[in-house]
């Protein structure tokens, strides 16, 4: 298994022959080196969007349409944009898992919020925020999608035990490097940590120190734009 942080809170996750793009921004994003563009997105086989934010979703319609294929993402989103945009997606909700070909993707939930720009750049609701439990290759990778802290963390660490925790750590406008690292401790067993959503803009955090230095019994890494993660 391989993850690979495209900057911001977008992914590539090589996973059981599946090829995972996970909120990919990559265009106007400050940490995505666009020249590195096609390598970022070669072969991928699916879009999982947690919400409908630009800085998540804002490339996700012109790489399904480049690559022929599907968005995977909260219903009322997957119904507009099939209406409306003219590509695949698959429309599920929250405790839905989608299988694709063994690798197992569940949508949980996150506390944020979801809406894309329509009609003049007037925010529009594109359905509920969600995070996902992606299983495959004896592992299970929770990535939180935009949330602060929730109790619903309890039981969802408990039912899925992942092992790779993907957490958004930036503050302002989702948890910060503290909350993240008490939700890590509090809620689950992480072997694997990876923080994102962060650097991106001078108002978000700019190190994962704290949150290194809070979680010694977790591998917590901090990988450069396109480094490659091999689990």
């Amino acid at each position: 298994m391989k993850i690979i942080w495209l900057g911001h809170s977008s992914f590539r996750i090589e996973i059981g022959g599946q090829v995972l793009l996970v909120d990919p921004w990559l265009a106007g994003n400050p940490a995505f080196p666009e020249d590195r563009r096609a390598e970022a997105i070669a072969g991928a086989t699916h879009i999982l969007l947690s919400h409908g934010h630009g800085d998540h979703a804002g490339n996700a319609l012109g790489i399904a349409r480049e690559l022929g294929i599907a968005i995977l993402c909260i219903h009322e989103l997957s119904e507009h944009w099939s209406a409306t945009e003219g590509v695949k997606t698959i429309g599920f909700g929250k405790g839905g898992t989608m299988n694709l070909d063994g690798v197992k993707v569940t949508m949980v939930n996150a506390s944020h919020s979801s809406s894309i720009d329509f009609d003049g750049g007037r925010p529009t609701y594109a359905g509920s925020e969600a995070g996902f439990m992606i299983a495959g290759e004896g592992h299970t990778i929770y990535f939180s999608g935009d949330t602060d802290i929730m109790a619903d963390m309890d039981w969802m660490g408990d039912l899925h035990k992942p092992d790779v925790g993907i957490l958004c750590a930036g503050g302002h406008y989702t948890m910060d490097m503290a909350r993240a690292a008490y939700a890590a401790k509090r809620y689950f067993n992480f072997k694997t940590l990876i923080p994102c959503h962060y650097k991106t803009f001078p108002i978000l955090e700019q190190s994962a120190d704290e949150l290194v230095a809070a979680l010694p019994d977790v591998d917590v890494l901090t990988p450069d734009v396109l480094e490659v993660i091999t689990i």
